[in-house]
């Protein structure tokens, strides 16, 4: 095979094959029964001398793909370790090219596998035969192995990894070990001292030596490491790892120095360590209810028994020391290994000792660490409690430290840290719920529950969510302690616990239900989660609170509100808006449990007060002065433009839903009549504001007069709908007003729901015949909006709103007087959202699809006059109208455009399809046009449906001759049909017998483009790209 296609062919088969392994990345001990086959296979070929080196080099790469996946320590046992296979793999090692960066697969795996073949049971000096053959002399098997290890060790591909793994099978060796260790050692720490994690060729170096020491040190016996042991943590220490930038060089630091802490102590597992007795999980949950019986603990010897004198090292203060300070570094896995250091060395140490380590390690939990030294305790306390090196006289130290772990919270500038903190929090717990017997844990079963409950609930982040739910649920299993257990796990498992929403809003009511966890929630949501520096958080707590309300109306009403109202006039903002916020929500369900103190109800009044210097909160929504209040509102509505974008909406609609409260409330006497003076104020100012020249304002008080009351716009109606006329009409001073418009044309919607209808009622009071044009006209006049800007459409918005309103109007007006719905106006709404129906934009185009099958299918009662009601109905089957994909262009185009065929929507249907079939979207511009080509091919034969069709195209374009948006993509459509053979039909006439109408029809084209007029109907394609380049230079 040539040379090319092998590098082809193995690059298509180490793909597949790749794809075919990464999907066991999740579950490797799937391969294990067919790992040893697959080997087999692969080593064959390396084996067989007539395979070609590339062929050899891609039988590696399979296997190093294997490897990967599932893992060299499982893997490597697997490889055939034969004498015979010794020589052959050494001299393959010996001529690869430690700088070719293509096979670096094959020089990983045969340093594998002579790690493997070094452990035959034979001396390697019987394979170096006669020294001096031919006149020169051989170099012995045990250098050559240890040449080209050393040469591996300082590579900087993956190459240096196997390399210490044959190292430290090789140096155990009896033979090697008495003749090469020492000289190894010093080789490795001369290497390390030579180097300098400063530069990468040093950090590739000592990358190499750290890796090797700490494979030699792991595997090597410890009396034959014992006398190096010092040496090389002297050499450690001079380098200074804990100053370097490389996690990695800081990481095997870690290795090596608990590897040589565990030299230094002997080898023996302490017999003061705590050992639970039972660990039946059935046992366990036998409990029904009452206290598991204590199993009594047993100890492996008596106390008198317990402590085997002998010597600690004076290097083991100095190993724990780095121990401890590696907890505190800035990368997890330096920390995670400092931490698995300390529970092994931890574990070999005199009771005395040990309990002076978990003394040095409680002190990392001052609140003047970092989050960082946070979260290496809590790994370190879970090493020593899962290892039983933690006795239960020390939990009563440790839960007070755990509980704040699992709520530990640091704002770091725009966020926080610590939910790594908390996440090792829960292994904590976890840990412990395996180790402990449950009679020790008894003291601290509410307190862990109700904070692992409140982790699982109320916690941020979904894997400290899911942490804690995990360890809650193997609490319940291995203790059978915690109250509730099973009932809380069945409404909060953990996929339950993967939305944040459900679990404040849903799963925190239901776990409030016992007792015993209420006002453990209620507090944290008070104390901690109020004043978090996430909005998002701050609101779903106080909705939160709202909910659990009915749980605890006293303790809320008496205690919590008494807590929340200083803090709501306090200086911090995000407490002050929690503070707020939380006021709002729980007033609002102690008045519908009518449990409420007339105390606090004083406090809430003054609220609004301190706020006049804060004009950007959202306003207080119950329970007010009206007069304080009014002015919050009013001044939140002018100062929207001082608000950020992503808030403006939010305090905005809060503002308005205030002032519907605060009108119905306070603006209206017992008798349901209104202040007359007070209306006029309020709606006269109202109005004024919405030709302020802040777009802002303008939509905030345009928002405002749509929430007012019917008692408020009786009298007022036609001033209110006026304004918002002139909101929602384009001035060149306010073209880019698209905000204000749309919500100008949403408050006309509501007014008109709000104020009824009544045909032959003052138009002051009611919609009825006298303005009913006039608000068909404003929203009709909308929907041809096509503002664009540096936004984009932002017309879309106000076409979006401006057809939701027609909908509500029109709906309003069957439900109640359908005579107000005149012929022409019942076209026009049908019409205008016909076209938009086949216009470019998805998202627009679904809303207007949504709103015709709306008004189609409407039957309380059916609108009338709706032109071609019954083909429509076979167009849009009512069964289709949920199922119908409006945003999918393969779906709707081929719909909208078989009303071509209906006289009362093609003109409209044309105008939005033109925009659609000559646009820029590929699918748009496919499926549109494929439809399109479809309807004409059907009246091919028609000629009077064809005439229809061309008239309207005709006038279309005449209609938007200046229009660009209009006029450029009908021209790029009419190409696209002349290309398709649309308008064949009219050439295979003889030249000399050409059909008048198209004559004419192509004669009035041409003198809407001022071109000189053609004489033969053929050309009509040449005229269009004729009239389009004459279009665009003029």
């Amino acid at each position: 095979m040539p040379a090319r296609a092998f590098i082809l062919t193995s690059l298509l088969l180490i793909s597949s094959f790749s794809g075919i392994m990464d999907k066991y990345q999740e579950q490797p001990h799937l391969l294990d029964r067919h790992l040893e086959w697959m080997m087999t296979l692969l080593l064959d070929i390396v084996r067989d001398n007539g395979s070609p080196p590339p062929l050899v080099h891609l039988a590696f790469k399979f296997l190093y793909i294997i490897t990967k996946v599932r893992g060299y320590k499982v893997f490597l046992p697997l490889f055939p370790h034969e004498v015979r296979d010794l020589q052959p793999v050494l001299d393959m090692l010996v001529d690869q090219n430690p700088k070719d960066p293509e096979t670096w697969e094959t020089r990983y795996m045969l340093l594998l596998w002579l790690s493997m073949i070094c452990l035959i049971p034979f001396d390697l000096a019987r394979f170096d035969g006669s020294i001096s053959e031919e006149g020169h002399t051989r170099v012995p098997t045990m250098d050559r192995i240890l040449t080209v290890a050393k040469c591996y060790l300082v590579v900087s591909d993956k190459a240096r990894d196997a390399a210490a793994v044959l190292v430290s099978k090789f140096i155990v060796r009896p033979d090697v070990k008495q003749k090469r260790m020492a000289d190894f050692l010093d080789w490795t720490l001369s290497m390390i001292s030579k180097s300098s994690f400063q530069s990468m060729e040093g950090t590739v170096v000592m990358n190499g030596m750290l890796q090797a020491l700490a494979q030699l040190f792991k595997h090597a016996k410890r009396e034959d490491c014992l006398p190096y042991a010092a040496t090389v943590l002297e050499c450690l220490d001079n380098c200074k790892l804990s100053e370097s930038n490389q996690m990695v060089l800081r990481k095997l630091g870690m290795k090596l120095v608990q590897r040589l802490g565990l030299t230094f102590v002997k080898p023996k597992v302490a017999k003061w360590r705590y050992q639970r007795g039972c660990r039946s999980l059935a046992a366990n949950l036998q409990a029904q209810g009452s206290v598991v019986q204590s199993q009594m603990t047993t100890v492996a010897a008596n106390e008198a028994d317990d402590e085997e004198e002998y010597d600690i090292p004076g290097e083991i203060e100095n190993v724990v020391e780095q121990l401890l300070v590696g907890l505190k570094d800035k990368d997890t896995i330096v920390r995670w290994s400092a931490a698995k250091g300390i529970g092994r060395i931890t574990g070999r140490l005199p009771k005395e000792l040990a309990d002076d380590v978990i003394g040095s390690l409680l002190d990392c939990f001052s609140f003047q660490e970092t989050d960082n030294a946070w979260h290496g305790g809590c790994l370190a306390l879970a090493e020593l409690g899962r290892r039983g090196l933690l006795l239960p006289s020390r939990i009563s130290d440790v839960v007070p430290v755990i509980l704040r772990a699992l709520t530990y919270d640091e704002k770091r500038g725009a966020c926080s840290v610590g939910s790594n903190v908390r996440d090792a929090a829960c292994y904590v717990c976890w840990a412990f719920a395996r180790a402990y017997d449950p009679a020790e844990l008894i003291p601290f079963i509410n307190q862990i529950s109700s904070a692992l409950i409140i982790a699982a609930v109320f916690d941020r982040d979904v894997n400290c969510r899911r942490a804690a739910s995990a360890a809650f649920q193997e609490n319940v299993g291995r203790q059978g302690t915690f109250p509730h257990g099973i009932d809380i796990l069945t409404a909060a498992d953990y996929f339950a616990v993967g939305n944040r929403v459900n679990c404040y809003l849903t799963i925190s009511v239901y776990i409030a239900g016992f007792p015993q966890y209420t006002q453990p929630m209620i507090d944290h949501l008070v104390n901690m989660k109020i004043n978090h520096w996430d909005s998002v958080i701050r609101e779903l707590s106080t909705k939160a609170l709202h909910n659990l309300t009915p749980r605890a109306s006293e303790y809320m009403a008496n205690v919590v509100l008494p807590r929340l109202l200083p803090l709501s006039v306090g200086t911090d903002l995000h407490t002050r808006h929690g503070a707020i916020l939380a006021c709002a929500e729980i007033t609002h369900a102690l008045s519908i449990t009518h449990y409420f103190d007339e105390k606090s109800l004083e406090g809430l009044k003054q609220i609004h007060e301190e706020l006049r210097t804060y004009e950007e909160l959202i306003p207080f929504m119950f329970l007010t002065v009206s007069a304080g209040w009014q002015w919050l509102i009013n001044d939140s509505l002018r100062s929207l433009t001082l608000a950020s974008t992503s808030a403006r909406q939010h305090i905005k609609e809060s503002a308005v839903s205030a002032l519907a409260a605060l009108c119905n409330e306070y603006y209206i006497n017992e008798k349901g009549e209104d202040d007359s003076t007070l209306q006029d104020e309020l709606v006269t100012m109202y109005v004024s504001e919405l030709q302020n020249p802040e777009e802002m304002v303008r939509c905030g008080f345009s928002r405002a007069l749509g929430a007012l009351p019917r008692f408020l716009l009786k009298g007022r109606l036609q001033q209110i709908l006026e304004g918002l006329k002139q909101v929602t009409l384009i001035a060149p001073e306010n073209v880019s007003f698209a905000e204000a418009r749309r919500d100008a044309l949403i408050a006309i919607a509501k007014v008109c729901q709000t104020a009824g209808v009544k045909g032959e009622g003052s138009q002051e009071e009611y919609v009825c015949k006298d303005n009913v044009a006039q608000i068909y006209a404003t929203l009709l006049n909308a929907v041809t909006d096509y503002t664009t800007d540096s936004r984009g459409d932002v017309g879309g918005w106000v076409r979006e709103a401006a057809m939701r309103s027609l909908m509500e109007v029109t709906l309003l007006l069957v439900q109640n007087e359908a005579e107000l719905i005149d012929v022409n106006i019942c076209k026009q709404i049908m019409c205008c959202v016909a076209q938009q129906s086949a216009e470019k934009i998805d998202k627009f185009r679904a809303h207007a699809g949504s709103v015709f099958l709306t008004l189609l299918h409407f039957d309380h009662p059916p609108i009338p006059h709706i032109p071609h009601r019954e083909e429509l109905e076979r167009v849009f089957p009512r069964s289709e109208k949920e199922t119908l994909n409006w945003n999918a262009a393969s779906e709707a185009f081929p719909r909208i455009t078989q009303l071509l065929a209906l006289p009362a929507y093609q003109y409209s249907v044309l105008l939005g399809l033109s925009v659609s079939v000559g646009g820029l979207t590929e699918t748009t511009l496919r499926y549109s046009a494929q439809s399109l080509f479809d309807y004409m091919k059907k009246i091919q034969n028609d000629s009077s449906a064809l005439e229809g069709f061309c008239e309207t195209l005709l006038r279309v374009f005449e209609d938007n001759l200046r229009n660009d948006r209009v006029s450029v993509p009908l021209l790029t459509m009419l190409d696209q049909m002349l290309a398709n053979g649309c308008f064949d039909i009219f050439t295979v006439q003889e030249k000399e017998a050409e059909l008048p109408v198209v004559r004419e029809k192509r004669n009035c084209l041409c003198d809407l483009m001022n071109v000189p007029k053609p004489q033969l109907v053929s050309k009509v394609r040449r005229l269009n790209h004729y009239c389009f380049r004459e279009h665009v230079l003029t």
